[in-house]
């Protein structure tokens, strides 16, 4: 049995959508042939800390809305899958 690859899924760019209790996801607005639809900033955790998996462009757009979705909540980890420029870039501000 393969995995299906999902070719529709419904998002809206830069507001974080809530896939269960403890995962959000910010779709990046830089969508291409490398990154279809756009990069998926996941958000792991609770209601005060949390890690961010790849989070991204830096972008002044994808940056605010990355904030927005943190809440205040503190950023204790930060995980990068790869170093490509549409997932490591908004690691380091």
């Amino acid at each position: 049995m393969s995995i299906p690859f999902v070719r529709t899924f419904a998002f809206t760019y830069g507001q974080a959508e809530r896939l269960s209790q403890r995962i959000m996801r910010v779709m990046a607005n830089n969508p291409g042939p490398f990154t279809y639809t756009g990069t998926g900033v996941f958000i792991i955790g609770g209601s005060d800390r949390v890690a961010v998996i790849d989070p991204g462009p830096d972008t002044p757009a994808h940056k605010d809305a990355l904030e927005a979705a943190l809440d205040g909540r503190q950023v204790t980890h930060i995980l990068l899958t790869h170093h490509h420029a549409d997932h490591s870039p908004l690691a380091g501000p």
